[in-house]
């Protein structure tokens, strides 16, 4: 039976710095993947699943199931030593695609149970990463993989090679794969570890041109009428391609990277501040593809403007929120400022001569002008920037919650950056006002906040914050399975079946084991949860500092969500009632974007604000039931439209149905009345002030009380 028909990569309309960028890493594997960003529908999917038809067949040792090269096969492959006589055999290049669910044993490989049960022996059956090995990796919604995953991903990506210790197996084997992820924004962002290791990076858009949308709409009813008839259309197309990557392939070792366009690479990335060296020997790679590609001998300046445009947008972020962009007029300028940098003038080098003795000869680049530089660096990205964004410097790689920074109220360095301008300023026009609509506060600094998890063990989804039972992560011992198996506890199923291997009447070497026997393993991990923040913006929380510290906090525990995987979701209350502000979502960038929007003013119906997040909590336990919830009341406590005792009602009914409740008191000045407090008694929770919200300010106050005794 053959396989059915791809959709044709010649065939697909527009989307050119996509397609370009899937070439220039079928030309040079070496430049590292590409991440494919966009809205739903673009198809993403289409294109790099049509990519695989273009890749030149491979030359592999027949029977090695690792895909090894004769001309240099693995010395430690698993099915080695391969000897020199051996025919090899040709295959096509493999696509081999990574479900968002996949196990830990699928991805890696683990001990062949069957074999190890029937005959005996230990063997090793190989997982995902044997199968990509000298093809390409494929991971849809990569931004959704679970963080035990991706760990191996990365430790595969850096090294080359994969490493298997378990179950009594231990397998190290040769793993280099073109990877290649697609998601949607809107679904949450990637983890900066995971992003970096992309060589390049694509934003995909439907194109708004009714033209070419009509024609997509075309080409996609054809195919779906008659795939056979539509790919073989585009057959010649695709040969074209294909000849033309295979020619660019046997080009590239010859292209010469000059002096002056590695001044070039260098003087792109000093100039957009990127961290690291990455992003310069993957701009160098990709321009020497580009070169290649192009059939040009030595790499021109247009290859180095157009590498650099596809292998610097998501190096340059320093903020989770941040959307990855690159403004091209910067990116002109200093490829012009590199190249009017004479490295035979003396007077033009600004450091040491080259080995040759020159007086300022010399492959490094002349940098842009430090001041401009750093004037420029600072500006925001574009519209997507965070409100309240700090930023966190040109040396760091951390989001900013990754650091202990100030406590919330202080004040904001100028200059900072972020979309919460003052709102009389032309770029954040304030938004039309509903009567009794209050000002709008800019958010305090960022920090890293305390830690809040749930009690007990859940069994969620995968993250870093509470503990959970989970498909991974430590083992903490073995059951009887309650319904299939999910994970084969083998020492303690060959130690259930062990005591009755003569009465089953056992003569050969395997071993006889009845259902029964079955033990599943248990592993401990950690759980993302919802974390639903109810946050009062109330005329009593209206003092511009204070809402502003306010701000500054929440948007601290929403990149404390951010990084340990947790869905999100906002609702406010003021004036007459409350509303949800944002939906449970696992973007956390549109929680920092209605959080900016915020405003405030009115009275303070905290009951109302109360009563809708359990409702919230309540559909989304239908949605979710397996997710535990966290919510969190940012508030002073005080209730001027419903009641203080209607209030604390409201928050003992969320207490009884088990939510874990956190209660913000944000109330100030020199006479309290401890309202906040009362509520997280009522709701079985706790409460922390707002300005013990950070982990430094409770780790000195830890500290201080611990010298006190």
């Amino acid at each position: 039976m053959s396989a059915p028909a791809r959709y044709p990569f010649s065939a697909v309309v527009g989307m050119d710095d996509l397609k370009l960028a899937l070439l220039i890493n079928a030309v040079s594997p070496d430049v590292g993947g590409v991440l494919v960003r966009g809205e739903k529908g673009t198809a993403k999917s289409t294109v790099v699943r049509a990519l695989a038809a273009l890749l030149p067949d491979l030359d592999v040792v027949q029977g090695c199931r690792f895909g090894c090269d004769p001309a240099a096969p693995d010395p430690q492959c698993p099915d080695g030593p391969h000897a020199d006589s051996e025919v090899p055999g040709e295959r096509p290049a493999r696509l081999v695609e990574l479900p968002v669910g996949a196990s830990e044993d699928r991805l890696v490989g683990s001990l062949d149970i069957e074999r190890a049960l029937t005959e005996g022996v230990k063997a090793f059956e190989p997982g995902l990463l044997a199968e990509a090995h000298r093809g390409v990796l494929y991971v849809d919604e990569v931004n959704l993989l679970h963080d035990h995953l991706v760990d191996l991903l990365l430790d595969a990506a850096a090294m080359g090679t994969s490493h298997v210790e378990r179950e009594g197996v231990s397998v190290r084997h040769a793993a280099h794969f073109l990877l290649v992820g697609t998601m949607n924004p809107e679904e949450g962002e990637l983890r900066p570890q995971l992003l970096d290791r992309f060589g390049l990076t694509v934003e995909v858009a439907a194109t708004r041109d009714p033209q070419l949308r009509a024609d997509v709409v075309r080409r996609r009813l054809a195919f779906e009428a008659d795939p056979e008839g539509f790919a073989a259309g585009y057959a010649r197309d695709e040969a074209e391609l294909a000849g033309r990557i295979l020619a660019a392939r046997k080009r590239l070792p010859g292209v010469v990277l000059t002096d002056a366009a590695l001044r070039q690479v260098t003087a792109v990335c000093a100039a957009f501040d990127v961290d690291g060296l990455r992003a310069d020997i993957v701009t160098a790679r990709a321009a020497m593809a580009l070169a290649a590609w192009r059939d040009h001998n030595e790499v021109t300046p247009e290859d180095v403007r157009d590498a650099a445009r596809l292998a610097l947008p998501h190096r340059r972020r320093r903020d989770p929120f941040d959307a990855p962009d690159l403004d091209e007029d910067r990116l002109q300028e200093a490829l012009d400022q590199a190249g009017d940098a004479d490295p035979k003038d003396p007077g033009e080098s600004g450091g040491p001569s080259d080995a040759t003795g020159g007086g300022g000869g010399g492959t490094e680049a002349r940098a842009p002008d430090s001041d401009s530089s750093a004037e420029d660096s600072s500006e925001p990205s574009g519209e997507d920037e965070a409100p309240g964004r700090q930023d966190s410097g040109p040396d760091s790689g951390e989001a900013p919650g990754g650091e202990a920074g100030p406590s919330p109220s202080a004040p904001r360095p100028a200059g900072s950056g972020g979309a919460e301008d003052d709102p009389g300023d032309e770029q954040s026009p304030p938004r039309p006002q509903d009567p009794g609509r209050g000002p709008q506060a800019e958010a305090g600094e960022t920090y890293r906040p305390r830690l809040f998890s749930l009690d007990g063990v859940g069994e969620g989804a995968p993250g870093r914050r509470s503990r959970a039972e989970t498909p991974f992560g430590r083992t903490s011992g073995a059951r009887v399975p309650r319904s299939g198996v999910r994970g084969l506890h083998l020492t303690a199923t060959l130690r259930a079946a062990a005591p009755y291997q003569r009465a089953r009447g056992r003569t050969g070497p395997g071993l006889v084991v009845r259902p029964g026997d079955l033990r599943e393993t248990v592993r401990e991990g950690r759980e993302g949860n919802l974390v639903l923040f109810c946050v009062d913006a109330s005329g009593s929380m209206a003092a511009r500092q204070r809402m502003r510290a306010v701000k500054g906090a929440v948007l601290s525990l929403l990149l404390d969500a951010y990084q340990r995987r947790d869905k999100v979701g906002l609702v406010t209350f003021r004036g007459t009632g409350a509303q949800v502000e944002l939906p449970p979502t696992s973007s956390v960038e549109a929680g920092a974007r209605r959080l900016g929007e915020l405003r405030t003013g009115g009275r303070t119906p905290l009951a109302a604000g109360l009563a809708r997040s359990a409702e919230v909590l309540r559909v989304e336990r239908l949605r979710d039931a397996g997710r535990r919830a966290l919510l969190v009341v940012v508030t002073d406590g005080r209730a001027t439209r419903g009641g203080l005792d209607e209030a604390l009602r409201a928050g003992a009914r969320i207490g009884a149905r088990g939510v874990h409740g956190i209660v913000v008191d944000c109330e100030s000045g020199p006479v309290r009345l401890g309202l906040a407090e009362r509520l997280a008694a009522e709701m079985g929770g706790e409460s922390v002030r707002l300005e013990e919200l950070g982990a430094d300010a409770l780790s000195g106050l830890v500290r201080s009380t611990r010298r006190a005794a």
